[in-house]
């Protein structure tokens, strides 16, 4: 092999270029050379190069800001000024690629982009998106190996306006992603030592849920289901229930009581309309008013409240009382009244309470209404069902809304009970032939909740 050895290469022209080699040629630089870039000279990359990376920089793309999903390429800098959560797709992984981003914005508390790796790609060991969640972040990605994939190299904050998070105490506590969750199911108080320096994050998530229902005794209606109201703050992302939007809560460094609203209690077998209404509940400015008692033999009447009580003789009593909006939950259902008759349920948070029919082939006593399932726990989870109705002889019963409200009563049957800090109504109570079973009380209705949720992280 031949071999030239000079200090200098120089172009034939002044000002001119130096070709070395031809299209196609390799230079192979053996282990241990190092090549020098001298202070003012400039080295442009029209190519792609293996086996080593670059010297830790990228060009940033100041005149394409990303404002959708999109894929990047190896060497190149991003800038983030999105109105929603979007992805950034990563390139097939090379040893030595290099990507950035940054949140232009200063959004990415609100609005976090996804850093998604290539196909098997890993990032930081795992093949899983990583994802930049504070506002006026930047990361850069090098690639270094198939075991670690991409690694985050640089990862800084803009600090010109600090960002930090509520710290919060009260009621049992839960995490569920990137946000804290209290839950308050006796009463006590949300203290806040300290706010989120992104006023979006001091908005909290909550729901509020009031007491249920009594169920009413001796052929009774279904009680109503505690109110159920709830606000989603955009910072915390989970599946809220239909009723979302009840008012925004900005909370401040200061303690908030908290009230539960008991359960009311179901009718005994001592008088006819002896069942008694559920509680409110409160948090800041929401309250959520008790469900009404159900109606019980002998005509007694259901009560009114977040959701009314099942009627026994005609029409069930008002929900949403008092009235806010969205509705904090709906009427009872109306009662058969003659012969072999069945109840009405009560009313539940997404629907009034089903109407009772004179004998079983009608479709005997009524279901209570269906509840309002929200994800605010981490998973989904229903509250604020009615009670089902009960009746007399061959009537069968009516179930409660949601599974929270409590089964009416059967023949030799008790009635059932709404569930414990769901709101439920409590079912109502059988009269069968005489003689032949004794008759049951009414069902007490389901103790009421406070779940409050924020971002942490």
């Amino acid at each position: 092999m031949s071999e030239i050895k000079v200090n200098k290469i120089s172009p034939r022209v002044a000002c001119g270029t130096t070709t070395l080699g031809d299209s196609g040629d390799t230079f192979n630089l053996p282990s241990g050379a190092t090549i020098t870039i001298a202070s003012g000279a400039t080295i442009t990359n029209n190519g792609t190069q293996t086996g080593f990376g670059r010297e830790g920089s990228v060009n940033w793309q100041t005149s394409d800001i990303k404002t959708s999903t999109f894929t990047a390429s190896s060497g190149e800098g991003y800038f983030i000024n999105s109105g929603s959560s979007i992805t950034a797709n990563l390139p097939a992984g090379v040893a030595g690629a290099i990507v950035a981003f940054s949140d232009y914005a200063r959004n990415f508390a609100t609005y976090p982009l996804s850093v998604t790796p290539n196909g098997s790609d890993k990032i930081g060991g795992t093949n899983a998106a990583a994802k930049l969640n504070v506002d006026g972040q930047a990361a850069t990605f090098v690639f270094t190996d198939s075991t670690k994939g991409w690694v985050n190299v640089q990862n800084a904050e803009d600090t010109e306006i600090g960002t930090s998070f509520i710290s919060a105490t009260g009621g049992s506590t839960s995490t569920s992603g990137d946000d804290k969750i209290h839950t308050f199911t006796s009463p006590g108080t949300f203290c806040v030592a300290s706010l989120s320096s992104v006023a979006a994050n001091n908005v909290v998530s909550y729901i509020v849920v009031g007491g249920g229902g009594g169920g009413g005794p001796i052929r009774g209606a279904g009680g109503g289901a505690g109110g159920f109201r709830e606000d989603k703050s955009p910072a915390t992302p989970y599946t809220a229930s239909p009723l979302d939007g009840a008012g925004a809560i900005t909370v401040t460094a200061t303690g908030f009581p908290i009230t539960i609203g008991a359960g009311g209690s179901g009718g005994t077998t001592a008088g006819p309309n002896n069942a008694t209404s559920g509680s409110a509940s409160t948090f800041s400015t929401i309250t959520s008013a008790g469900g009404g008692k159900g109606g019980g033999g002998g005509c007694g009447t259901g009560g009114t409240g977040g959701s009314g009580g099942g009627g026994v003789c005609g029409a069930g009593a008002s929900g949403n009382t008092p009235s806010v909006s969205p509705p904090q939950g709906n009427n009872g259902g109306t009662g058969a009244g003659s012969g072999n008759y069945g109840a009405g349920g009560g009313g539940g948070a997404t629907a009034a309470g089903t109407q009772g029919y004179p004998n079983s082939g009608s479709g005997g006593a009524g279901p209570g209404g269906a509840g309002a399932t929200t994800s605010i726990t981490g998973s989904p989870l229903a509250y604020a069902g009615g009670g089902g109705g009960s009746g007399y002889a061959c009537i069968s019963n009516g179930t409660g809304g949601s599974s929270v409200g409590g089964n009416g009563a059967t023949a030799g049957g008790a009635a059932g009970a709404g569930t414990t800090n769901r709101g439920g109504g409590g079912g109502g109570g059988f009269e069968p032939n005489v003689g032949i079973q004794p008759v049951s009380a009414g069902g007490a209705g389901g103790s009421g909740v406070v779940i409050i949720r924020y971002k942490i992280q």
